[in-house]
């Protein structure tokens, strides 16, 4: 993903924003990544990826997502229609 690019697509929160809020907050557990414009308590489809995002900034390292944002948003709607999300998903892949 882009910097600029949408990981909660419920409320817009961006890869950047999340950065910054990680390095600004330095948050102990991966839920407090809620606090950065609620990124998360929407429809829930970003829980695993903002996992991931947390557990790489915890390592020290730059936090990011190896998918497209068109990837991503399609993989999420199937999961809206699925109710389901794919095992690369649930791993924040």
């Amino acid at each position: 993903m882009h910097p600029d690019d949408h990981v909660c697509l419920c409320f817009r929160v961006s890869l950047r924003k999340l950065r910054t809020y990680l390095n600004r907050e330095n948050p102990s557990v991966p839920s407090q990544l809620s606090d950065c414009l609620s990124a998360g308590t929407g429809c829930q489809w970003c829980v695993p990826f903002l996992k991931k995002l947390h557990d790489q900034h915890a390592r020290g390292e730059e936090p990011d997502l190896p998918i497209s944002p068109e990837a991503y948003a399609q993989r999420r709607k199937q999961y809206h229609t699925s109710g389901r999300r794919d095992d690369a998903a649930e791993r924040g892949e």
